[in-house]
């Protein structure tokens, strides 16, 4: 029994457990911070906890959210695990020695907005713990259960509103945050929240959201920003009556009762079939969580005005964007007219050394930058324009691919050996939590050299808002006139702007895009 690790919480007692066997870091896991989002509270803004009696046990994960399986998946496979619609838990890290209370870290897991959880053991927040800063993993509810808009959800809320249920999770875990985790010796008034692919595009959704402002004071993004175009459909309710059409598909008039009694599997299914699911782009402008396209509060300074810490890698597109290895080059030229008119001659002579090897691979670097490497660069610009420090990062670092999520199968056997695949999409995710060498033999003295780097980073940001110490390489502030960036590799230099020209060209071309239609 862990009797000396129990916590009073405003809804009750909770026992943890250790999370290392010196006893330093203590753990506490499955925590919930909402009601079971199930019958009547499904689609439904996540409902305050009912206080319970005795002590809660702590000391065990609770079930991932509802998602498909995911077995061939790249580095991202996390085979078969514990899944429910009632998985509104978070878990809890802290050093059992504080002195005083620590910075709080929050993360949000990445996976498309439709798959991932937040225990999975690459996020294990132990090593992370022992830098001195108290680290929150939250789950959120996923694909058709955290994104599905429709007119019958809608016509039954409060605000008028349906959707971006995942967004509402977020919200209700960071309130959790501010009543509960001076408890576990947390600072509540020095929040960091921080997250990666879809967990990146909500933190950046959540600083555009007024529901959320006070309750977190810095941010990370990871490999991905929030701002999408939401010229058709910006509510999601037109895909989202298609999905409802789908499961229903012999009514006139559907309910939101009708939609509630569909069971789990029946959803997740029609998820992909009827055409709902577009992956990262599930969050939508439903007029209360997200009063318009988070591009235009960014664009009129209206986010939330705080320091950011924000970067992308090097080869984001391997395994994540598909590649059309069939395209001849006059097939590239003409999609780069059709794409970018007047400047698509500037943009071939800028992608000149990805064409030589193929228009395909061309083609994807193009669409790669467009979706990382220019909207992290106009996240930095963005908070830098209301006065808050930005720091931009790049990383060019090549880690060992391998299953990253997976516990069971920690190899991954690439054809041009571990680390073939670049710096690939999530490929920094060990090295943010300072879990290299946990799994596998693959992992050297220069991958212990870029995690503690990383983690130094991290944590002083989280604790300062700036990401400066002592014993690592001097990282400035990003500015519109420098495009200062760090590039995170064994070197940890800082350059003029990383893919200088080609991120300059691609601005020019959605500004001027942005300058003809409404973001």
């Amino acid at each position: 029994m862990n009797d000396d690790l129990v916590i009073e919480t405003q809804n009750g007692s909770l026992r943890g457990a250790w999370a290392d066997t010196a006893r330093t870091i203590q753990v506490f896991r499955g925590i919930p911070f909402a009601q079971p989002p199930v019958r009547e509270l499904r689609w439904r803004p996540p409902a305050p906890l009912t206080p319970w009696t005795g002590i809660k046990s702590a000391e065990t994960f609770a079930d991932a959210c509802y998602q498909e399986f995911s077995e061939d998946a790249f580095v991202w496979s996390r085979g078969e695990f514990q899944r429910s619609e009632d998985c509104l838990y978070l878990n809890v890290w802290a050093s059992a020695d504080q002195q005083k209370p620590q910075p709080v870290m929050v993360w949000f897991h990445g996976g498309a907005h439709t798959g991932g959880f937040a225990h999975v053991p690459l996020f294990d927040g132990t090593e992370l713990a022992r830098k001195g800063v108290l680290v929150v993993t939250v789950n959120y509810r996923l694909g058709p259960w955290g994104f599905f808009a429709h007119p019958a959800l809608r016509s039954e809320s409060d605000h008028d509103s349906s959707g971006n249920y995942g967004l509402q999770d977020k919200i209700a875990a960071l309130q959790w945050v501010q009543k509960n985790i001076g408890a576990f010796g947390g600072d509540v008034s020095n929040v960091t929240i921080f997250g990666q692919s879809a967990g990146s595009m909500s933190v950046c959704a959540l600083m555009a959201s007024p529901l959320s402002r006070g309750l977190f004071h810095k941010a990370i993004g990871q490999s991905a920003a929030c701002f999408n175009r939401y010229g058709r459909d910006p509510s999601g309710e037109e895909r989202g009556s298609k999905l409802a059409a789908y499961v229903l598909p012999d009514q006139a008039e559907i309910s939101a009762e009708d939609l509630r009694a569909v069971d789990n599997e029946t959803l997740l299914t029609a998820a992909s079939a009827s055409g709902w699911d577009q992956g990262a782009g599930l969050i939508a402008v439903d007029g209360w969580v997200l009063p318009e396209a988070p591009a235009k509060t960014f664009a009129s300074g209206n986010q939330a005005p705080i320091p950011v810490l924000l970067g992308s890698l090097a080869n984001e597109g391997e395994e994540l964007l598909a590649m059309n290895t069939d395209l001849s080059e006059a097939g590239f030229d003409a999609y780069l007219s059709e794409t970018f008119g007047d400047l698509a001659q500037s943009i071939k002579q800028a992608y000149q050394d990805e064409l030589f090897q193929s228009p395909g691979l061309a083609q994807r670097s193009i669409n790669t930058d467009l979706f990382m490497a220019l909207p992290m660069r106009r996240w930095a610009g963005y908070q830098a324009a209301v006065g808050a420090d930005s720091f931009l990062y790049y990383m060019d670092y090549v880690p060992p691919a391998y299953q990253m999520y997976r516990a069971d199968q920690p190899n991954l056997d690439l054809p041009g050996g571990p680390r073939s695949a670049g710096a690939y999409h999530s490929g920094e995710l060990a090295y943010v939590f300072n879990n290299v060498g946990k799994s596998g033999d693959f992992w050297n003295l220069e991958d212990s050299l870029m995690a503690e780097r990383i983690t130094d980073y991290w944590t002083q940001f989280a604790a300062t808002g700036n990401p400066n110490t002592a014993n690592q390489p001097r990282w400035d502030p990003y500015t519109v006139e420098t495009h200062n960036t760090m590039m995170l590799n064994v070197e940890g230099r800082q350059i003029a702007g990383a893919l200088r020209d080609k991120v300059d060209l691609l601005d020019l071309f959605l500004h001027g895009r942005s300058s003809s239609n409404e973001e």
